[in-house]
């Protein structure tokens, strides 16, 4: 081989750095602070699952088009996972027997997807996803959606930045039944010209709903909905399952002083089939980024895959880390540091056993304190400079004196303080 390998990594992945790890980690704990302490439980799954499952629930645009698959040794058709959702459902399937419902369960795995990348859209990523299994009820809608909600707080995002649009697909099933008089199909070939309405232009939206037999004043019904609050939408559907669902879900939460966040918007309908009841997406108000970062929704039948007449529901949604990048970036919510305060180089000089500072960062770790030695022979000004570039808070320096006096000068890289200190006090000082 004459040539050079390329130093780039593939098309839509991406090198994490320890700087970039950094960011990550930081906001990967967050989400699990946030996530744990309203007791949802941690999962993973397997990065290969058959081709079949996603071709069953994720849909042909998924299983055909995006999936990184291929046949094993074994000449089984397996698919690297592009979502999680699939997986999860057969998890509980599995041992639906042992598990306690309702269960509220995440994960934040990585996926691949092959599509064209673009802003916010990359061929692996990291996803979390949250989901509440065995409560058929609005409750459970309240839940997730709260969670969301709860985690871009907790970053520091308020009710200016992001705003949750929600919608109800069995609402708006019935609300397309009484206008157009169309079946559950019909209607669903409805939903998915409504789903790309923001993506085409006004006269390709109305040309598709021509196609599917909708009249002038059909489509103006429809096209009065989408400026409707949830109150005067669900006036035109009163008995609708769907018109209850989205009265209890905003009442409660007006209650809780969430519904500052959240909007009623008839065209969000979620482009998955397997959606059945409350869908809703979260959007980035930045006129910059002004776009859906994720969503979910409610999801009925997913686990009757696997178990017959399993009458197990779901709700939850999946929010990608770029996205949620992005939207972190823009709205300058990303702290200046992610470290833990303290982190401390401890310098060497030749005068000095060696043993004598692996001694004393071993003394810093036990504490608890992040330190480590410097390794090799450089001057004490490389040590200082290679502390500032890795963000270490804190150099210990021990030169011949001060480890024949039994104490060292402490200096703060961010102060430029220092001060000499007994080896005995050394570690309280940094506590």
């Amino acid at each position: 081989m004459s040539e050079k390998l390329s130093v780039q990594p593939y098309k839509g992945t991406r090198d994490f750095y320890p700087q970039e790890m950094r960011l990550r980690n930081w906001f990967f704990g967050v989400i699990r602070r946030e996530l744990e302490n309203a007791a949802f439980d941690e999962y993973n799954g397997p990065m290969l699952e058959s081709l079949e499952l996603y071709a069953a629930k994720s849909g042909e645009e998924i299983a055909n088009k995006q999936t990184y698959n291929f046949m094993d040794r074994g000449e089984r058709h397996l698919a690297i996972r592009p979502e999680m959702t699939p997986t999860v459902a057969r998890m509980v399937a599995a041992k639906i027997g042992d598990l306690s419902f309702p269960l509220k369960w995440f994960s934040i795995p990585n996926m691949y997807r092959y599509e064209a990348t673009q802003r916010g859209r990359l061929r692996e990523f990291w996803q979390l996803n949250v989901d509440i299994f065995g409560c058929n009820t609005y409750e459970a809608d309240l839940e997730v959606i709260t969670s969301a909600i709860r985690i871009l707080r907790a970053y520091g995002a308020d009710e200016t930045m992001f705003t949750v649009r929600i919608n109800n697909r069995r609402f708006f099933n019935d609300v397309i039944a009484a206008i157009t008089d169309k079946n559950a199909e019909e209607s669903r070939l409805v939903s998915k010209v409504i789903d790309r309405k923001n993506k085409v232009t006004r006269e390709s939206y109305e040309k598709d709903l021509r196609a599917l037999g909708l009249s002038d004043e059909q489509i103006g019904k429809i096209d009065a909905l989408y400026s409707m609050n949830v109150a005067q939408a669900t006036a035109l559907c009163p008995d609708s399952v769907g018109s209850c669902e989205l009265r209890s879900l905003f009442a409660a939460l007006e209650k809780m002083g969430l519904d500052k966040f959240c909007v009623f918007d008839f065209g969000i309908i979620r482009g998955l089939d397997y959606y059945t009841g409350t869908v809703f997406e979260v959007f980035d108000n930045a006129p910059e980024n002004n776009r859906a970062m994720f969503g979910g929704g409610r999801y009925d039948n997913l686990v009757d895959l696997f178990v017959k007449n399993a009458k197990i529901s779901g709700v939850g949604y999946g929010m990608g880390d770029v996205t949620l990048e992005n939207f972190l970036v823009t709205h300058k919510l990303v702290p200046a540091s992610f470290g833990s305060g303290v982190k401390v180089l401890v310098t060497r000089f030749e005068d000095v056993p060696y043993e004598a500072y692996t001694s004393l960062a071993e003394r810093l770790r036990d504490a608890g304190i992040v330190s480590s030695v410097y390794l090799g022979q450089k001057k004490f000004g490389k040590q200082l400079e290679y502390a500032v570039k890795g963000e270490y808070s804190h150099a210990v320096i021990m030169g011949g004196d001060e480890y024949a006096r039994g104490v060292v000068r402490l200096k703060n890289l961010l102060t430029r303080e220092e001060k000499e200190i007994s080896l005995d006090a050394l570690i309280e000082e940094l506590q």
